[in-house]
C-alpha cells in the first residue's frame, strides 16, 4: 500500500464523513456507524505523521498544519437535477425520515409513493432476467445495465412520480423494511409452525419490478451515469433474497463503484461469495480504493482465510487507523479461527476495557470465554453485556453461552430463542441453540435450528458439522456423511472435520476412502501445534513436525486390518506408540530441552500396544509381546487382559521349551 500522509488522512476522513452523512439520510444506521467509527480511528489531524520532521512544541508546527477540513452539516448534490428536487422535497423527506426513525415504515413510503405497488411471494427468477444483469463489458465506473437487453422490453414502465434517488430511495426502503416486518410477525414463535421457509417478504416482487422499470427508463433517457448507487444496492438486496446470487453481485458491484463508502453494500457482497476462488474473481471488478482492500480483509476472514498474507494487510490498515476497533476485531476473528484462542481473548479484552458499553461481536468473545472454560470472565462479561443492552442479540448469545457452561441447557435454549426473536437472521444464535439441543437429545430441534443457521449463511462450517453430528446420532451416516464432507470443504486444514468423514467412511463400509479422510487429517493436524497455539512456524512449505494424533493413526491401522493389511497395520500401530515419547523420543543424542513432548500414555496408545502384543504373539515374536504386555501392566490400561495374554505366553514359552 503507497505511504499514507496527512493530506491523504484528511481526504479520507472528510470522505468518510460524507458517508456517515449520506448513510444517516437514507437511515442506513450501521453502516453509518460503522464509517463513523473508521473516520474516528484515523489519526487526528494534529497529530505527527511519520514524514513529518517538525516538533509538536516548534513554533513553526502550527504554520506547517493543514486547514481542518469544513465540517459537514449537510450533503451537497453535484447533479442540477438532483439538488433541484431534492430541495423541493426537503419538507416532504424530513417528515418521512422522522416517520422511519419511528419505525412507521408504511407512513413513511406513504409520504412520496401511492401504496399500489403489488405484494406477492417473491420469485427465484428475475423480476426480468435480461434487465437484472449489467453488461459485462461495460465500463467498469459505471457497470450500468445494457441498454438494449432493458429498453427491448416492452413490459418494463417507470410507474414512479417525479422523485430525487434520495427520496426514492428512502420511500422504497421503507417498504422494504415494512415487509421485512411483517414477516417476522407471521413467523410468529422461533421454531413454530409458521417459521420457516414460506414466510417471505412480500414487498420484494413489487420494489423489484418499479425498480427495473425505473432503470431502463434512465437507461433509454440516458442518464445512467447520472446513477448514485444506493438504488442499485437496494436492487441488489433485492436480487439476493430471491436467490439470484449472479446478478445481486453485478448490481452490487456496480453500487460500490458509484457509492464505495456505503459498508452495507459490501457486507451483502460478501454474503454472496461461496468460497476465495469467487473472491479472486470478482476482485478485477471491483473499484481500486481502501474500501476494495478493507473489504477484501474482511471477507477472507469470513472464509476462514488467516493466512500470514492476511494478517500482513491487516498490519498495513492498521497503520492508517490505528484505533479502529473494527479492525481489532478482524484481527481477533482471524486468531478465533486458527484457534489461537490465547491471542484472540486478549485482544477482544482489550477492546472491552477501551469501550465496555460496545455490543459488536461480544457473541464471538462468549464463544472463546466458553471454549476456553473461563467461567468468570464469562459471567463478568454476561452481567456488563445486560447491563448496556438487556435486548441485543449479541447479549442474549452471551447469557446463553454462560448458561450453557453451566450446564443449564433449557435456560440456554430460552435465551437464544430470544435472541432470535429480536432477529431471526442472528447466524450465531441458530447455531448455538442447535449445539444445546444437541445436548439435551432433542434432535430434530437441532437439525432444524442447523437448517436455518445454513440458510443465513451457508459459510458456517459449524452449522454443517452440527448436522453432520446429528445424523450420526440418527445412524444415518449417509446423511452425515454428506454434511461432515460440506463442513470439511470449508475448513480443509482442521484436522476435526476430516476425522469426521473418516469415521462416517469406516461406518458406511468404504475403508479405502476412510484410509484416505484420516490421512487427510493427520495432514491437517500438522498445522497445528497440540496444546499451543495454530500454525506456529510451520507454513504450507515446510515439512510436518511435532507429534501426529494417535486415535487418528490407530484408526488408521484398523482400517488397514478391515482390509486385510496386517502389515501395514502393525506399522500405523507402532507409529501410535511412537507419539508416546514425541519426536525424536528414541533419540538419545537430542537435548531433553528442545525434544518435542509426546502425548505420553493414552487409551489410544495402550490398545495400539495391546494390538502390537497380540499380533507379535501370533506370529510367533514371543519376547517382543512379553515386552509389550509388560508395559500394558505397568500403564494401568486394559491390564486385565494383558495379565492374560502374559499367562498365555508364558505357556506357550515352556511348551515350546519342552
Amino acid at each position: 500500500m503507497a505511504a499514507f500522509n496527512r493530506q491523504n488522512a484528511d481526504q479520507l476522513r472528510a470522505t468518510l464523513q460524507d458517508a456517515v452523512v449520506k448513510c444517516s439520510e437514507r437511515c442506513l444506521y450501521q453502516s453509518a456507524k460503522w464509517a463513523a467509527e473508521l473516520a474516528t480511528s484515523l489519526p487526528r489531524t494534529g497529530d505527527v505523521t511519520p514524514d513529518s520532521d517538525t516538533d509538536p512544541d516548534s513554533p513553526m508546527h502550527d504554520a506547517e498544519q493543514l486547514p481542518s477540513p469544513i465540517p459537514i452539516v449537510v450533503t451537497p448534490n453535484s447533479d442540477p437535477e438532483e439538488s433541484r428536487l431534492e430541495s423541493q422535497e426537503i419538507n416532504k423527506y424530513l417528515l418521512a425520515k422522522s416517520y422511519f426513525d419511528c419505525r412507521e415504515y408504511d407512513r413513511c413510503a406513504a409520504v412520496f409513493l401511492p401504496s399500489n405497488i403489488p405484494r406477492g411471494p417473491l420469485s427465484t427468477a428475475a423480476p426480468n432476467s435480461k434487465a437484472a444483469t449489467p453488461a459485462k463489458n461495460a465500463k467498469a465506473k459505471s457497470r450500468e445495465p445494457d441498454r438494449s437487453a432493458v429498453s427491448g422490453s416492452t413490459s418494463l414502465r417507470n410507474t414512479f412520480p417525479r422523485l430525487s434517488q434520495k427520496a426514492l430511495f428512502l420511500a422504497l426502503y421503507a417498504k422494504y423494511m415494512s415487509g421485512e416486518k411483517r414477516k417476522d410477525e407471521d413467523s410468529e414463535m422461533v421454531l413454530g409452525p409458521a417459521d420457516g421457509g414460506m414466510t417471505v417478504n412480500r414487498e420484494l416482487v413489487g420494489i423489484g419490478r418499479e425498480l427495473e422499470g425505473w432503470f431502463a427508463e434512465r437507461i433509454d433517457k440516458g442518464k445512467s451515469e447520472a446513477s448514485q448507487g444506493w438504488l442499485e444496492y437496494l436492487y441488489g438486496i433485492i436480487l439476493a433474497k430471491g436467490k439470484n446470487d449472479e446478478d445481486a453481485k453485478r448490481w452490487l458491484i456496480n453500487s460500490v463503484h458509484l457509492c464505495p463508502y456505503n459498508w452495507g453494500a459490501w457486507l451483502e457482497l460478501s454474503e454472496l461469495l461461496g468460497s476465495v476462488e469467487e473472491l479472486q474473481r470478482i476482485l478485477t471488478e471491483l473499484p481500486q480504493n481502501i474500501m476494495t482492500y478493507i473489504f477484501y480483509l474482511y471477507a477472507s476472514q469470513e472464509l476462514y482465510q488467516f493466512t500470514e498474507q492476511i494478517h500482513q494487510r491487516l498490519t498495513e490498515l492498521e497503520r492508517i487507523f490505528p484505533e479502529s476497533q473494527f479492525l481489532k476485531t478482524q484481527r481477533a476473528l482471524l486468531f478465533y479461527h486458527s484457534k489461537d484462542f490465547d491471542e484472540a481473548e486478549s485482544i477482544f479484552s482489550t477492546l472491552l476495557h477501551a469501550d465496555p458499553h460496545r455490543i459488536d461481536s461480544l457473541d464471538h468473545y462468549s464463544n472463546i470465554l466458553y471454549v476456553m472454560s473461563a467461567r468468570p470472565k464469562l459471567a463478568f462479561l454476561a452481567q456488563l453485556a445486560t447491563a448496556t443492552d438487556k435486548f441485543r442479540p449479541e447479549t442474549c448469545c452471551v447469557v446463553g453461552n454462560y448458561y450453557s457452561l453451566k450446564s443449564e441447557h433449557e435456560k440456554a435454549v430460552m435465551c437464544f430463542r430470544r435472541a432470535l426473536t429480536l432477529d431471526r437472521n442472528f447466524l450465531s444464535a441458530w447455531t448455538l441453540m442447535g449445539h444445546e439441543y444437541v445436548e439435551m437429545k432433542n434432535t430434530h430441534a437441532a437439525i432444524e435450528s442447523y437448517r436455518r443457521a445454513v440458510d443465513v449463511n451457508r459459510k458456517d462450517y459449524r452449522a454443517w458439522y452440527g448436522l453432520g453430528q446429528t445424523y450420526e446420532v440418527l445412524e444415518m451416516h449417509l446423511y452425515a456423511l454428506f454434511y461432515y464432507q460440506r463442513a470439511a470443504s470449508l475448513r480443509p486444514y482442521d484436522p476435526k472435520m476430516w476425522q469426521a468423514v473418516g469415521s462416517c467412511y469406516d461406518k458406511v463400509g468404504r475403508p479405502v476412502q476412510s484410509i484416505k479422510a484420516y490421512k487427510r487429517a493427520l495432514v491437517a493436524g500438522t498445522y497445528y501445534d497440540s496444546g499451543s497455539s495454530f500454525g506456529s512456524g510451520t507454513t504450507n512449505a515446510e515439512a510436518p513436525h511435532g507429534i501426529l494424533d494417535p486415535e487418528t493413526l490407530y484408526q488408521i491401522a484398523l482400517m488397514h486390518e478391515k482390509l486385510d493389511e496386517r502389515e501395514e497395520a502393525a506399522s500405523y500401530m507402532e507409529m501410535t506408540l511412537a507419539q508416546e515419547e514425541g519426536p525424536g523420543g528414541d533419540d538419545d543424542d537430542e537435548d531433553d530441552e528442545t525434544r518435542r513432548p509426546g502425548t505420553g500414555v493414552t487409551t489410544t496408545t495402550s490398545k495400539a500396544r495391546m494390538w502390537l502384543a497380540r499380533w507379535e504373539f501370533s506370529r510367533g515374536g514371543l519376547a517382543r509381546a512379553m515386552e509389550l504386555a509388560n508395559e500394558l501392566c505397568q500403564d494401568g490400561v486394559e491390564v486385565e487382559e494383558a495379565k492374560a495374554l502374559i499367562r498365555d505366553l508364558r505357556a506357550r514359552m515352556e511348551g515350546e521349551k519342552t
